[in-house]
């Protein structure tokens, strides 16, 4: 119940306006509306639903699934599972441009323990603890 006598919200509303946090179940209701909001724009070959004219074309395409998503997800969810989606596609289209123009992937990891390593074209092989140590030898003497 709202703060007046007349007025009333759900655990929806509080979840959508952010005064509530979703649940383990809740968050999966919300994944899978954005999942069929976005194989329905998918579907119609729809990046942008946060700007003109996909705006439009989302809303005449995808009204169930629009609206599930806005209901099932907090507000800033949806703002941000709209721009990452944008952000995502424009990434994947980047990654297939590059191999096309014949560009080389570098695997690259990381630990905290200093263990990581960049491979690729060109990469230098990582000193070992023994190369390190046969360096501060030398220089000692």
């Amino acid at each position: 119940m709202g703060w007046l006598p007349f007025t009333s919200t759900t655990r929806s509303d509080e979840i959508r306006s952010g005064a509530a946090i979703p649940t383990r179940s809740e968050r999966a209701v919300c994944w899978a509306a954005r999942d069929a909001y976005y194989g329905c724009l998918d579907a119609h070959n729809i990046i942008d639903a946060s700007k003109e004219p996909g705006a439009s074309a989302a809303a005449k395409q995808c009204p169930e699934a629009s609206a599930a998503f806005e209901k099932d997800c907090a507000a800033a969810w949806v703002k941000y599972f709209k721009q990452w989606r944008v952000a995502d596609i424009q990434k994947r289209r980047r990654i297939e441009q590059l191999q096309a123009e014949g560009a080389v992937e570098a695997s690259v990891t990381s630990s905290f323990a200093g263990g990581g390593s960049i491979s690729g074209a060109g990469a230098k092989p990582q000193a070992t603890k023994e190369d390190i140590q046969a360096m501060l030898d030398k220089k000692r003497g």
